[in-house]
C-alpha cells in the first residue's frame, strides 16, 4: 500500500511539473495583447491592392488575407501595399503598358484608401507612421515588385516617388533591364545593368528603399557595393534551412546587414520548409528569424508575409493572426525590446536613414 501510495505521488508530482513548466497561454497572450498596443507594427510586403482593384480575379493564390478590420485585429500597425507586376516583353510598348498598369493600380487603390480615411492613411514618411499610429489608423505606404514599371526611364522613378512609393523591388523572378533575377537561367547582366545603376543611385537620391527580395545574388551584392543607403530583402527567408532560389545565403544575409539592412523574413509555406510545406506554422517561421537574428543580429530581422501573394500559414492565416508570433517570441524569450525591433523599430530606423542619405545627396 505504501509503494502504491508513493508511486501514486510521484506521478501526481511529476504532472504538476510539467503543468508548471508551461507557459502561461493566457498570460503570453494578455502580454502580446499589451505589445501590440504600445509598439509599431509592420508588414514589408503584401500584394493586396490588386486583389482589393479587382476582387473577381483569379489569382491562384489565397486572396483576402489583409483588410483593415483584420489588420486592426492582429495588431498589424502597417504594410508596404505592393503592386505586382509579371515579368513580360521588353519592347517599347510593352514597356509603357506595364507603367500604365501599375500607375492605374495605384490609383484604383488610392480611392479604396480615400473610401476608408476614417480608419487608414497613407505614409509618405517614416514621421506618418507614428502620427497615425497615435490616431489609431491602419497605415498603407505604397511599394512596386518588380523594376519592370519603371520601364526604362528614370523619369518614373519620380514619378511613382510623387504618387507616394518609397520602396521598389528590383526585380521579380525573371531578368529585367535593371537586374539579373533569383529565378533566371540566364545571366543577362551578371548582376545591375548600367541602367539599374542608375536606378540604384537615383532611389538612394529620391529617399526609396531598395528591395533585394527575387533578385540573384550578383544583383545583391552589386547593390550593396553601390547603394548609399541600406537596402531590404522584403519577404525572403534563410537558405540554409529551406534551399530555395527565393532565399538568402547566410553571406547574402552578412552583406545586406553589413550595410545596416533588413531580412524580412516571408512567411511564406513553401519558402520556409521543403519537407512538410503546407503544416509550417508560426514556429517554422520564427526558426527563420532565429538564425538571422544568430547570424547577424536582432536589429536585422523582420517580417514580409507576402500575403496575398502566396503567404500564410497554418496557424497565420491573414493579418488578424499576426499576434501569434509574438506569442512565440515570448515563448521563446525574446525581450520586449526584441520584439519591438523585429516588429517596426528596425524597419523605421533605416527608413529614417534612407530618407536623411536623400537628404544629404540633395544638399538639403
Amino acid at each position: 500500500m505504501k509503494k502504491e501510495l508513493l508511486i501514486i505521488a510521484v506521478l501526481l508530482f511529476s504532472f504538476d511539473f510539467r503543468l508548471s513548466a508551461q507557459p502561461d497561454e493566457a498570460r503570453l497572450r494578455h502580454e502580446a495583447d499589451s505589445l501590440h498596443e504600445v509598439m509599431f507594427t509592420i508588414d514589408t510586403h503584401i500584394d493586396t491592392p490588386i486583389c482589393t482593384n479587382h476582387p473577381e480575379g483569379d489569382y491562384g493564390v489565397e486572396k483576402g488575407q489583409v483588410t483593415f478590420p483584420l489588420m486592426e485585429k492582429g495588431g498589424l500597425d502597417a504594410a508596404l501595399f505592393a503592386v505586382y507586376i509579371e515579368q513580360g516583353p521588353r519592347d517599347a510598348q510593352s514597356l509603357q503598358k506595364a507603367v500604365d498598369y501599375v500607375r492605374n493600380e495605384f490609383l484604383l487603390f488610392k480611392k479604396h484608401l480615400d473610401s476608408n480615411s476614417n480608419i487608414a492613411a497613407q505614409a509618405f514618411d517614416s514621421e506618418d507612421f507614428l502620427k497615425y499610429k497615435a490616431q489609431g489608423k491602419r497605415i498603407v505606404m505604397f511599394s512596386i515588385e518588380n523594376g519592370y514599371a519603371l520601364e526604362k526611364d528614370l523619369s518614373n522613378l519620380d514619378m511613382f516617388y510623387d504618387m507616394g512609393v518609397r520602396a521598389i523591388t528590383l526585380s521579380h523572378n525573371y531578368n529585367n533591364d535593371i537586374c539579373d533575377a533569383s529565378r533566371d537561367s540566364v545571366a543577362e547582366w551578371n548582376g545591375l545593368s548600367p541602367f539599374g545603376e542608375q536606378v540604384v543611385a537615383r532611389m538612394n537620391e529620391l529617399g526609396m528603399i531598395i528591395d533585394l527580395s527575387h533578385v540573384a545574388t550578383s544583383t545583391l551584392f552589386d547593390v550593396v557595393e553601390k547603394s548609399k543607403a541600406p537596402v531590404i530583402a522584403s519577404h525572403s527567408a534563410v537558405r540554409k534551412l529551406r534551399n530555395h532560389a527565393r532565399n538568402l545565403w547566410d553571406d547574402e544575409i552578412k552583406a545586406i546587414a553589413r550595410q545596416g539592412g533588413l531580412i524580412q523574413v516571408a512567411a511564406e509555406k513553401y519558402f520556409l520548409s521543403a519537407t512538410a510545406p503546407k503544416k509550417a506554422t508560426v514556429k517554422t517561421f520564427v526558426d527563420h528569424v532565429d538564425y538571422v537574428r544568430d547570424l547577424v543580429g536582432i536589429e536585422h530581422v523582420g517580417i514580409g508575409t507576402d500575403f496575398d501573394g502566396g503567404g500564410g500559414l497554418v496557424d497565420l492565416r491573414n493579418a488578424g493572426d499576426m499576434k501569434n508570433i509574438t506569442v512565440e517570441m515570448l515563448r521563446r524569450g525574446y525581450t520586449h525590446d526584441e520584439i519591438k525591433m523585429f516588429w517596426g523599430g528596425n524597419f523605421l530606423r533605416v527608413l529614417g536613414q534612407v530618407e536623411k542619405i536623400s537628404e544629404e545627396l540633395r544638399g538639403e
